[in-house]
């Protein structure tokens, strides 16, 4: 920045930082990280007006999450008319509670005062042993009706706008407050000198709505008698099957590339599968990173628990016809849709990572791979068998067929010719991109392996992107509200499944 120049980039400006007490008095910093982006707080520039060598210094207290905004710098613009300089208090109160502005002594005897046998709210629900190699970490679920996990979620909201594209605050104001689930992340490490005590880091958090859509019965309900009297007793909607929608996902820069997304996503399905109520567990407005942990973190759930996805196969002595209508069944659909069903994942991605679980068991002269064009130079290359050219036909038949679905409207604009070339283009895409997650999957699912495996020799228990073309974009919403829902908060663009 030149001597005449009062603008500062505010992804410069804005460090954070997790810190604790220091036994000597004060604090320590534990680690510092960069916001991924700043628009929606300082605006599309990202750029604020009115000083020199600025630096916003935003702390968190490690295990509360209890924020500090400390704002420092060299020189100040004098206002000149209307042209003053960027009030950052201003802005940021916007984000944050109105504790974050204290003083940084009252700060730091606030964090000094926590209690040395303090433990993240809500209830213990999984423990993750030997991550990256010696890492302990907890699950820790509690509804937003619970005073403490609310005072969090509040001072965490600020992380939504700098870590998630289009993501919003949640309303903690909500009189169906108590329909939120949050899931905290956070790493348990022992405290030096101290046996049997431990100090915990905040590592991220997932937060779910219960969503009670109408479902009509199959039969209608018999009349009531004329001396029918509604119950007046109190009714919970928790006792109403309903859909769990998983909002925001997210964990801190320090300690992402260490598989604790896909950890913690395996954790919060796996409570869900194994809740009463909910009958589909559902994300809201997935990014591409998100969709592809999600695709291999459901892969790995419905091969290692159900024996009946493994079942599923392509009817190989279907035939299929040079012209007409495409034969129905290549997979046995009221066994996949029981299967769906029972796993509880929407039909959409189901039968995506179906398409992919697959794509897997193709014989490999037909299988595609990320490395296709490489194989199919290969003098030495095994010829693939009229068989397996027809079982892999029929998968490219089921993969059309899905995109053509969701795809009908802008598909059937186009001449017969250019609609097939342009199925079989996307199809291309769609076999490079389960190729890539594939390979990404077996990468991820050996590392988990040989983590469990160290783990177990130590005598340490073990754990108990948008989608791209073929999905058509932005093509569903919730029902009767095509806008966001001030109840939710968004992951990034394209509303995932829609509600009835």
């Amino acid at each position: 920045m030149s001597d005449g120049d009062w603008t500062t980039s505010s992804n410069d400006a804005l460090v954070l930082s997790l810190v604790s007490p220091s036994p000597t008095g004060g604090l320590k910093t534990i680690t510092t990280f960069r916001p991924q982006f700043t628009y929606p707080i300082f605006g599309d520039e990202e750029q604020i007006f009115g000083y020199k060598d600025l630096r916003i210094q935003l702390r968190f207290h490690a295990s509360d999450m209890r924020p500090n905004v400390q704002v420092t710098f060299k020189d100040q613009f004098q206002a000149v008319g209307e042209t003053e300089p960027t009030d950052i208090d201003g802005i940021m109160k916007e984000f944050l509670p109105e504790v974050a502005f204290q003083k940084v002594k009252d700060f730091t005897a606030a964090i000094q005062n926590v209690p040395e046998d303090w433990t993240p709210p809500g209830e213990l629900v999984s423990t993750l042993n030997n991550v990256g190699g010696s890492s302990t970490f907890g699950v820790w679920k509690g509804t937003l009706a619970d005073p403490v996990v609310k005072q969090i979620v509040n001072r965490i909201q600020i992380l939504v706008p700098l870590y998630i594209e289009g993501g919003t605050a949640l309303d903690l104001e909500d009189p169906d407050i108590d329909r939120w689930t949050v899931f905290f992340l956070y790493e348990k490490r022992p405290i030096p000198g101290e046996p049997n005590k431990y100090t915990y880091l905040f590592a991220g958090y997932c937060t779910v709505y219960a969503f009670y859509p109408f479902r009509a019965p199959v039969t209608p309900p018999a009349s009531p008698s004329p001396e029918f009297d509604l119950d007046s007793s109190d009714f919970s909607l928790s006792q109403l099957p309903c859909r769990s929608r998983i909002s925001q996902f997210l964990i801190i820069r320090p300690f992402q590339n260490k598989g604790l997304g896909p950890r913690l996503y395996a954790e919060v399905f796996k409570f869900y599968y194994a809740h009463p109520q909910t009958f589909e567990v559902t994300v809201e407005d997935p990014n591409e990173a998100f969709d592809d942990m999600r695709d291999i973190a459901d892969l790995h759930f419905l091969r290692e628990n159900l024996p009946e996805f493994n079942a599923l196969h392509i009817d190989t002595s279907i035939v299929i016809p040079k012209t007409g209508f495409a034969p129905k069944d290549i997979v046995d659909r009221a066994a996949c849709e029981a299967v769906r069903q029972k796993a509880k994942i929407a039909p959409r991605q189901f039968y995506r990572v179906l398409e992919m679980h697959l794509m897997s068991k193709l014989a490999e002269s037909v299988r595609p791979s990320v490395t296709a064009i490489e194989e199919s130079q290969k003098k030495n290359k095994k010829a693939a068998t009229p068989q397996e050219q027809h079982e892999y036909d029929l998968w490219r038949l089921i993969v059309k067929k899905r995109i053509y679905v969701h795809n009908k409207d802008a598909l059937g604009q186009l001449e017969l010719q250019d609609r097939i070339e342009k199925l079989g283009e996307t199809v291309d895409g769609v076999e490079f991109d389960f190729a890539r997650l594939l390979s990404k999957a077996e990468g991820q699912r050996k590392r988990m392996l040989e983590e469990d495996a160290s783990a177990g020799a130590a005598g340490v228990p073990t754990s108990n992107g948008k989608r791209k073309a073929e999905d058509g974009g932005d093509n569903q919403a919730e029902a009767g509200n095509g806008q966001s829902n001030p109840k939710k908060a968004r992951f990034a663009s394209s509303v995932e499944d829609a509600e009835v």
